[in-house]
């Protein structure tokens, strides 16, 4: 009895004990839980979807980014990339891409949903990265001119104050905002795909980041009191409509009066 009450006493007695509770709790946990848990409603991807997504990945997308998602000539590495950025490149549907290019357009998406939300899951079990946005965020009803101030400061220098896109250089371009879906808007917010700079919370809190959708929903829903859009591009487009209309018809009229003249 006194050697077993020594062992008792002994300093690292507790470490054993709660050692032993931590892993009488993990089996009991491994053997209880639920195997197929469902990943909406827990926030977590269960194990048949992201072997689903592994599949889907080896089938349509290892060609490029290599059996193992580590990268290779022809794609860059998605270890890390998060979920995010591949709910984003694969519901627009610029991935898995037709033919190489400097830039993926967006296209119809290939995958639907759920094998969007697969391939995603399987990503993002390769290492930690951006997750996808929860509904709060990515939606409308944020504050618009707050929303337009901060696209105006960080974005229209590439998009055009109304969200309608830009030329970039080499052939890259900055895509209209115009119909896009508000979680991808705020998917490429927070992943910065291909040419686009990354506004992480840090940068842009989620909130900003919601504002921002707020302004762009609101453009693509106010009407043109003044006449035709011409895609808000700005003094170009205008002066293109000038040029070829105004200045053709002043054109024509002083040609018709030169001849009349005559």
């Amino acid at each position: 009895m006194s050697s077993l009450a020594a062992r008792r006493r002994h300093p690292a007695a507790l470490l054993v004990v709660l050692l032993l509770g931590l892993v009488l709790t993990g089996g009991l946990y491994a053997v209880f839980a639920p195997k197929n848990a469902d990943a909406s409603a827990t926030g977590v991807a269960s194990a048949d979807q992201i072997s689903e997504g592994k599949q889907l990945f080896l089938s349509n997308c290892a060609s490029c980014h290599g059996t193992s998602a580590a990268g290779g000539p022809n794609g860059p590495s998605l270890v890390g990339v998060g979920a995010a950025a591949v709910d984003f490149q694969v519901g627009t549907g610029r991935m898995p891409m037709q033919q190489p290019g400097v830039q993926a357009g967006r296209n119809v998406p290939q995958f639907s949903s759920q094998e969007t939300a697969a391939l995603a899951a399987y990503v993002a079990s390769l290492g930690e990265g951006p997750a996808v946005p929860s509904k709060e965020y990515a939606s409308t009803g944020g504050n618009i001119a707050k929303g337009g101030e901060l696209f105006r400061v960080n974005c229209a220098m590439c998009h055009n104050f109304a969200g309608s896109g830009g030329a970039l250089t080499r052939g890259k371009y900055a895509p209209s905002l115009m119909k896009v879906n508000e979680r991808h808007i705020y998917e490429a917010m927070l992943t910065g795909p291909q040419s686009m700079p990354v506004f992480n919370d840090s940068n842009l809190s989620p909130q900003d980041k919601k504002d921002i959708i707020s302004y762009l929903k609101n453009i693509e829903s106010e009407a043109s009191p003044g006449g035709h859009t011409l895609g808000n591009l700005g003094p170009v487009a205008d002066g293109l409509f000038a040029w070829t209309i105004f200045i053709g018809l002043l054109i024509g009229a002083a040609v018709w009066l030169g001849k009349k003249a005559a």
